[in-house]
């Protein structure tokens, strides 16, 4: 069986369910999910029975926008220490502004972690706005990969107004004003961007620098354009993300299986570009 990494993981615990608040609520509702918190070791169990050989897992912070605590740093460098499964995504506030980068630096340089996380519509920022530059100078020199959400969010969705979150922030051509500007600076725009999905594919064909993943759909419901560029243009660029606990790997996989893809692409989504990224 070949190698896999799931790159976009949430832990399901009580801190993420803190972090997520009543917005989080909305979107179990949303997507049918009746989840309970779970013990980081559950999760890592059940990734190694799914035959998951690596997982990209996230921190968030979002305490000036929603007011929820983060999921802190500290912890998920904890939690990738004392794991070989695990690597680590630190997040910090944008709002924050130079604590922010002191944050990031300190991410890097004393926690050693692999990368960063944002919720644009969760954190309420846009990543194009001027007042982050610094932010985006600071990450481009640490040289870590950022990923970015992209498209539509479950979070807030069903509630009146959407739990006051912004769509407009999740729209992939405001990630590529920063890749543009930072071109030494690696992003990924998670999910299939979906409904601005037809960006997300001229940014990630156009930008060197720029790469996708797939989560947070099941695959047979993933845009058909797409899957699509996933076969063809932006082949080294994708990679497999499942967005748990919201979708597990084990369903992920089990879609992505019955798909008409070879298995040279196969292999480059499931691990090969993400072991490239990651420099595994």
């Amino acid at each position: 069986m070949p190698e896999i990494i799931d790159t976009h993981v949430h832990p399901a615990n009580d801190l993420f369910f803190d972090q997520g608040g009543e917005s989080l609520q909305h979107a179990l509702e949303y997507f049918g999910k009746d989840l309970s918190p779970e013990p980081i070791e559950e999760t890592e169990e059940k990734f190694r029975e799914w035959g998951i050989d690596k997982a990209v897992l996230f921190a968030l912070d979002s305490r000036t926008n929603t007011g929820t605590p983060p999921i802190p740093n500290d912890w998920v460098a904890d939690v990738r220490d004392d794991s070989d499964l695990f690597l680590g995504y630190a997040s910090v506030d944008p709002h924050q502004g130079r604590k922010a980068c002191e944050e990031a630096v300190r991410a890097v340089e004393d926690l050693d972690l692999d990368g960063f996380k944002f919720q644009q519509a969760v954190q309420g920022f846009t990543p194009s706005d001027g007042r982050f530059d610094e932010l985006w100078d600071t990450l481009e020199q640490l040289g870590k990969p950022v990923l970015f959400h992209g498209g539509h969010t479950g979070i807030g969705a069903g509630s009146p107004g959407g739990d006051g979150l912004k769509l407009r922030h999740t729209r992939p051509i405001h990630v590529d004003d920063v890749a543009a500007r930072h071109p030494e600076l690696t992003i990924i725009i998670a999910h299939p961007a979906w409904p601005f999905h037809q960006e997300q594919l001229s940014i990630v064909t156009h930008k060197k620098n720029v790469y996708m993943d797939l989560s947070g759909w099941r695959p047979k419901y993933i845009p058909d354009e797409v899957i699509h560029y996933a076969k063809s243009r932006i082949t080294d660029k994708v990679l497999f993300g499942s967005d748990y606990p919201m979708v597990t790997p084990k369903t992920w996989l089990e879609d992505f299986e019955e798909m008409d893809f070879d298995d040279e692409t196969r292999e480059k989504i499931l691990y090969e570009n993400a072991a490239r990224l990651f420099e595994l």
